[in-house]
């Protein structure tokens, strides 16, 4: 069924990924990227090298993605998906079932921004990236730029519109010592800003 989707993704998309920054290379890592659409993630999915597919989890929203039987069985099954809590209550840590996946040897796929964004650009980075780089100071974070993604499938849209999309990963950073969580949120998100491709 991944494999599937991936095939469809491209067939719809065109999905070329563009390795800029660094090779696809099997170690572990966390991808962060702009959030447009809720075909990113597959995007970037069908992006990756079949042998990092297996290792590499997207991040999502528990109670959009468990709503009904078939989107449940999509994010589990097929994608192996990491249920996070939008809504929370006080004595929970939004960021464990991440670290408890980090733990594991996996790779994540975040969206820093944590919600869609209709804009060109993305919004503001929240704190839950510079908490993993703190936390993992040994993970690279690759900040990827997906291009042309709203076009497919717009914010309240559900059938996709073929049209050429792109994936290109940059280069690796890591948190710098002493370096504060405003300062690095603000780089990460110039890391992904200096992958959009340049308009002639």
């Amino acid at each position: 069924m991944g494999m599937l989707l991936a095939f469809i993704a491209r067939l719809i998309t065109g999905t070329q990924g563009h390795w800029r920054g660094c090779p696809p290379k099997a170690e572990q890592r966390i991808y962060f990227a702009n959030h447009q659409s809720h075909l990113d993630w597959v995007l970037i999915w069908a992006a990756l090298p079949h042998d990092l597919r297996a290792t590499t989890r997207p991040i999502a929203a528990r109670d959009y993605w468990t709503k009904t039987p078939f989107k449940k069985w999509l994010t589990s099954e097929v994608f192996n998906a990491v249920y996070v809590a939008r809504q929370r209550t006080a004595d929970e840590d939004p960021l464990e079932p991440l670290v408890e996946a980090l733990k594991a040897g996996d790779s994540l796929v975040i969206f820093p921004e944590g919600t869609r964004s209709a804009k060109g650009e993305p919004m503001p980075f929240k704190s839950g990236l510079f908490h993993l780089a703190e936390q993992f100071p040994q993970l690279p974070l690759v900040p990827a730029w997906i291009d042309n993604v709203q076009r497919v499938m717009p914010k309240g849209e559900v059938v996709p519109v073929p049209i050429l999309c792109t994936v290109t990963f940059g280069a690796p950073i890591t948190l710098r010592p002493g370096e504060d969580k405003r300062s690095f949120l603000e780089r990460a998100r110039e890391a992904v800003l200096a992958e959009r491709p340049r308009v002639a």
